[in-house]
Order: C-alpha cells, then structure tokens, then sequence
C-alpha cells in the first residue's frame, strides 16, 4: 500500500501547489487523481515518484517511508506526457535502457524486453526507431519502458492527452487491460473526467492544491462531497438562491428545490445541481394540465421538485435529445429526453414543467467568488 501523508508543496510563491494531502492507494488498484490543470496532481505524482521534494508531510511504501529515497532506489516507474522515447534507440534498445543502466545481464534482459513488447502488442516493432511509430505505438512503447523494470507501482501523467479521440479511447481499454494482466498499482493523472470514470477503480478529486473527495466513479458521481466536485465530475444542471434550511433552496422568484444531498447552512448564498438525465419534461397542454413528453399524464408526487420553465433550445444527440431549459432570466437546466420519448413534439419556446427527485438534488454553498451573482441572477 501507498500511503501519502499530509503532503504539501510550497515553490516559494504565496499559494501552496499541495495543501496537506493524505490518502492511501491499495496494491493493485487503478487509481487516478483528477482536477484541472494547476490543481496539483502533477506535483503530487512526482513527489510520489521522487522529482519532486514535499516541504512537509511523509511518503509511505508499506512500512518504509520512501520520500527521502532517490528516485532510482524507490520501486515506481513513471510514464510521461510526451514519452521521452530516445530518438536514436531502436524500439528494443529504449525499452532495454533502464536495464542497462542496472546492468541486467543479456539473457534476462532479452527475455524482459520481449515480454514487456509482448505485453503491449510490439514485439515486431523492435527494430524501428521512434519516428516510424504512430502516437498510440509510441505510447506503449513508453508503457513497455516502464514495465520491464517491474515496478510496483506505476505512475502516469497523463500519457493519452497526446492522441486523437479515437486512438485515446482505443488506448484507455488497452491501458486498463494491461493494468488487469499486471496486477500492480496504477497511478493515473488526468484532467478528463470521463477517462477518470471509465478508467479508474477509485479516483481522487483535486483543486487548488486540496484533495476534495477520494471515492469510486459511482459514488463521485452519485454523490459528490463538495461543490467543486458535483460541477467537475459528470455533466450537471446548477440554479442558485438562498438556502431556506439545510434542505430547501428558494430561487428569486419564489420557486423552490428540495434536495437531501449536499452540505448548506440556512440563510447562505447556494447553489442545487441536477444531472440532466434526472430531469423529468412535462409539457404544459392547459390549466394544470400536464403530459410526459411520452403522452402519460405526470402528477406531481410528495416532495418532487417542479419546476415552471421554457425550452430556450434543443438539439438532437443521437442517443437522445438535450433541452436547455430557462427558469427565470440567467437561470438555466438542461433536460435529456430519448428520442422516442419525443412524441408529443415538445418545441423551442413551449411552457414545460422540469420534475426531478430531491434524492437526486445536490445543494452546496456557494464559493465567496460566486456569492455576489446569486441574487442577482448572474449565471
């Protein structure tokens, strides 16, 4: 196990890069720290792997503290962003290097650097040079480099950012089967929330220098911990107002929302996010009225948030239609409706009731750089 222990980072300027983070990551997990850029998850990484010093805080292999290790001496390997594929070594020799620097004898070495090649499907490669390859080659070429050291860990900053999306998508399957056939810990940064989520057995959250929320995919998405990490992680629909209670959120114009998620103190400044897909469409027929886009009549069940609104656009996405939807000025929800869901051809511009589960309504603070908009209905 890896345990990092209230790690921080200060490069001499007024904000700390890391502010006392502490987490453990289990053998053979996939785990990956995910924020924006500037967030620290970089910084952390190379701490982990021993280019950076920590300025407090200890670094934990098991029961040996590693942070006052060389980086040689510590049994992690790194991936990089752009590879760091020697241009002048054949494919064979690139991999081979960190062994011939540890004088590996020829055999073993032979028998290694063919293993790991196999284990990324470039065996037959082994003879070009580094210019020959496509990206996605490349990049494995760059994870057999890693591997062949047997290391316990592995740690990689974000080695797909440099692909296309077709060829990043084909390597995040080939990344997670290769972290399976390993069994070793994999330590993955990345800023795409979704690679995170497809990728990742647990997944760490950071921003500016803090760790927000450590958690599975389907519990970050589920239930997300803190404000940052419910707009960051997944799509997500956000109205703000005042908190009535710990519970209800009143918009300016005197609508409310319930939710039984989220962290709020009465009278603050706040904010309600809803995932798209929660949301429920009514079209408004006459009166009270009301029909599901698929034509069912829609009652208003206890507790439900609904909400009057207006489709302001809506776009058709193959796998469904995305309706935004305004609630007052500079108030906006997004809606998600299957295409076959469309049948009574709700339009732009038509009166819609927007329902959705307080169980499935964050409500959060506001941060104090948002606060001033709130009332005034700045979006």
């Amino acid at each position: 196990m890896l345990r990092v222990v209230n790690i921080s980072k200060n490069f001499g300027n007024q904000t700390n890069a890391l502010n006392s983070v502490s987490l453990d990551v289990k053998p053979g997990e996939f785990f990956s720290l995910l924020g924006p850029s500037g967030c620290g998850k970089t910084t952390l990484l190379r701490i982990i792997a021993g280019f950076e010093t920590a300025s407090t805080g200890e670094l934990y292999w098991n029961d040996l503290r590693v942070d006052h290790i060389r980086p040689q001496s510590r049994p992690f390997n790194m991936v990089f962003q752009r590879y760091a594929l020697f241009p002048h070594l054949t494919v064979f020799e690139n991999v081979a290097f960190g062994l011939r620097v540890r004088r590996v004898d020829s055999r073993s070495m032979k028998d290694r650097v063919e293993n790991a090649l196999n284990l990324v499907g470039l065996w037959s490669h082994r003879d070009r040079l580094p210019e020959t390859l496509s990206g996605g080659q490349a990049q494995r070429i760059a994870l057999a480099r890693a591997i062949v050291n047997e290391p316990k860990i592995l740690l990689l900053d974000e080695p797909l950012s440099a692909l296309d999306q077709k060829m990043r998508e084909h390597m995040q399957t080939e990344l997670r089967e290769l972290q399976q056939r390993l069994g070793i810990t994999f330590i993955f940064v990345t800023h795409d929330q979704e690679e995170a989520l497809a990728l990742s057995d647990r997944i760490g959250v950071m921003n500016n220098g803090f760790l927000e929320q450590v958690a599975t995919p389907e519990e970050l998405y589920e239930r997300p911990n803190t404000h940052f990490v419910a707009q960051f992680v997944g799509s997500m629909g956000s109205i703000r107002g005042s908190a009535i209670d710990h519970q209800l959120l009143q918009l300016p114009n005197g609508q409310t929302i319930r939710g039984t998620l989220g962290h709020v103190q009465p009278g603050a400044h706040a904010e309600a996010f809803i995932r798209p897909e929660k949301v429920r469409l009514s079209k408004v027929v006459s009166g009270s009225t009301r029909l599901s886009a698929d034509g069912l009549r829609l009652d208003k069940g206890e507790g439900i948030n609904d909400l009057r609104a207006k489709v302001l656009n809506m776009s058709f996405k193959g796998l469904h239609y995305e309706l935004h939807l305004e609630i007052e000025p500079n108030q906006r929800l997004r809606a998600l409706v299957p295409p076959e869901k469309m049948k009574t051809g709700v339009n732009i511009g038509d009166s819609v009731r927007a329902q959705f589960s307080p169980t499935d309504t964050f409500i959060f603070n506001c941060p104090s750089e948002l606060k001033s908009s709130v009332m005034s209905g700045i979006a």
